[in-house]
């Protein structure tokens, strides 16, 4: 048998067992079908002495025990480059968009290395979204990473379009950044519209979308997160541009990697992932850094399962975060939008050197109201405002206005909510907390603060 020739002893789903008795392959190796070279397979894994189990990342249909597979000696490599701006692909860097085959200078491996500690490098300016909830409670800073945790239907795809609309379109002509979107395992219509919005915009030249949708098979779906940043890599170490990274979901990324270490037989963790979820997770969120040029900022949706923030998949992803944006179920259903928990959300970033002296002093307090006041809602719930003392009363009145305030307008959901987007500078959400908590608008009603942008409208008025 030729030295580049295998011959398939298995097939379990989307895992394919292939031997090769003489030349084994390197890991991540990429393996083609011999009868059709559209059937692509890569090593995932030793199962054996001479045998290796592969991730099919086409369909397995034309696949059959004892057909030989040919070893291309090479990994999976995308096309990278200033041409595929404004383009969609998958992990093959096949256009996904209908505009013709993709113009590329060069490819690239979807596994690179991470900077060594020398070249990483630290960015202490803020990176403001004009959404007052995560400006002011979780902030976000250049070269950082900022996860937005919630279970299904709480308004994480929302947040993170608002996200990709303030920074992007709104700063479209700001500065030299690019964006790289990879969608893991999350609905094609979702792609679809993202896709409609940046094009309606004028931002898309400036973004380039890698997607593995929820109908792919989890090989594909764990693989779409390592080709955009192999991308975004590109884009900060050759192009020396500042990245957007925008990732929804990486919930599903964890997903997909158990889905495949159930196939492979592979002994669980105690909490039902797989083994290996923390290397997995490392492996993908330590290229997505900053040099010492350039930099790559992160916002990562991250899907909840059953509103449980403690399940193991969520918390792998906790130590590589900066900032956490906690979406609230119970905060949905009373119609505050956004619905993130203002007590539950926080920031490694709240500290006078980035944000500030007043932000990190008025941050605290603003936290400290609204979890004083989570007590007081359960007494006035039972027995009813009256009963409070005066010093309850007042707390209890400037949380609910404090809470009213950092609800929103997003520019993304104009038409369904039928009010226009706001976009509020950090600064001004910090002077206007700041006069909350002072009591500068105790007279005015709490109903007065929905949905309102700055307080500036209710000075004018």
């Amino acid at each position: 048998m030729d030295k580049n020739y295998g011959k398939i002893t298995r097939i379990q789903g989307q895992i394919i067992e292939v031997e090769f008795p003489e030349h084994p392959p390197n890991l991540h190796d990429l393996l083609i079908f011999k009868d059709d070279e559209q059937t692509k397979m890569e090593v995932i894994r030793s199962s054996g002495s001479d045998k290796f189990f592969c991730l099919c990342l086409t369909s397995p249909s034309k696949l059959y025990r004892g057909a030989k597979v040919i070893n291309t000696n090479k990994p999976i490599q995308v096309p990278v480059g200033k041409d595929i701006l404004g383009r969609v692909m998958d992990i093959f860097g096949e256009e996904l968009d209908g505009l013709g085959k993709l113009n590329f200078a060069e490819k690239k491996p979807i596994y690179g290395t991470p900077p060594t500690y020398a070249e990483l490098s630290t960015h202490l300016e803020i990176l403001e979204t004009g959404i007052k909830a995560i400006d002011f409670f979780a902030p976000l800073i250049k070269g950082g990473k900022i996860g937005l945790f919630g279970g299904a239907g709480v308004g994480k795809t929302l947040l993170l379009t608002e996200i990709i609309h303030n920074v992007i379109i709104l700063h479209k002509g700001a500065g030299e950044s690019v964006s790289v979107f990879a969608g893991v395992g999350e609905r094609t219509r979702e792609g679809q519209e993202l896709y409609s919005t940046l094009k309606t915009q004028g931002v898309l030249p400036s973004v380039s979308l890698v997607f593995g949708p929820m109908g792919e098979n989890p090989a594909v779906r764990f693989l779409t997160g390592f080709t955009a940043a192999t991308i975004a890599e590109y884009f900060r170490d050759k192009l020396k541009k500042d990245v957007l990274f925008f990732i929804d979901n990486v919930f599903r990324f964890a997903q997909a990697g158990n889905e495949l270490s159930v196939l492979m037989n592979t002994i669980p963790s105690e909490d039902g992932y797989q083994a290996t979820l923390a290397s997995e997770m490392a492996s993908f969120h330590e290229r997505l850094v900053s040099n010492q040029e350039n930099a790559i900022s992160t916002v990562e949706a991250i899907y909840v399962p059953n509103d449980d923030i403690l399940d193991q998949g969520v918390q792998a992803i906790f130590p590589y975060l900066d900032s956490m944006v906690i979406l609230s179920r119970s905060i949905y259903q009373e119609g505050h939008l956004p619905a993130i928990d203002l007590v539950a959300s926080t920031s490694s970033n709240l500290n006078p050197e980035i944000v500030g002296e007043l932000h990190n002093e008025v941050a605290p307090l603003a936290q400290s109201l609204l979890k004083k006041a989570v007590g007081l809602d359960r007494i006035v719930s039972l027995v009813g405002e009256s009963e409070l003392s005066s010093d309850d009363k007042l707390i209890y009145n400037r949380a609910r206005k404090l809470r009213n305030y950092m609800t929103q307008s997003f520019f993304v959901a104009e038409g369904q909510t039928g009010r226009k987007g706001s976009y509020v500078p950090r600064l001004t959400t910090v002077e206007d907390v700041n006069d909350l908590l002072n009591g500068k608008y105790d007279d005015v009603p709490e109903e007065k603060l929905l949905y309102i942008g700055g307080l500036k409208a209710l000075r004018d008025g």
